[in-house]
């Protein structure tokens, strides 16, 4: 029984800070490093934005008690919100916002569910880990919620963005 349940336990995702591999060639090739990415939490209806880290393990206080599934009908009549994956990266001229990448989620608190796609949540991380910009999709009022807040918590990291980063949010 004991061998059973050593069968079962599988290794947990590990964040690694700076190099994993830090020039060794074992346990922790090819990890990433999640320490330059952030999530940031926009409530669509209140129009406001928040950096939740706890959100990079699912553990915001918006997610905590909170059943989610992939059907949309188990969290009707919920709140509506994007989770941005933001990475900062460094160019010759400074830090900038290197990805951001946008998921739904919708919370029913009353119900305590909530709908979100997992699978959508771990690649748009991936994409903006890899430097990719995916907001297309978002509401307008949203992206410019996004573009104020982003802009806001560092004018520096703003102005050293791609400007591909200000067309897609609508703002140049």
């Amino acid at each position: 029984m004991a061998n059973e349940e050593k069968s079962k336990q599988k290794m947990g995702f590990t964040i690694i800070k700076n190099d994993p591999t830090d020039g060794h060639k074992g346990f922790g090739i090819g990890s990433l490093s999640l320490e330059n990415v952030s999530p940031v939490i926009i409530d669509i209806e209140e129009g406001t934005a928040s950096v939740e880290i706890g959100a990079m393990h699912a553990r915001s206080d918006l997610e905590r008690g909170i059943k989610f599934t992939t059907d949309r009908a188990d969290s009707e009549g919920g709140k509506a919100y994007w989770l941005v994956w933001v990475t900062i990266d460094h160019k010759a001229d400074g830090p900038y916002y290197a990805g951001v990448t946008a998921c739904e989620m919708v919370v029913n608190r009353e119900k305590r569910r909530g709908y979100k796609i997992l699978a959508d949540h771990v690649n748009k991380m991936d994409k903006s880990m890899k430097r990719h910009i995916i907001v297309e999709h978002m509401d307008a009022p949203s992206k410019k919620v996004l573009a104020s807040f982003l802009e806001e918590l560092n004018p520096d990291l703003w102005a050293h963005s791609e400007e591909q980063l200000r067309q897609d949010l609508f703002v140049s």
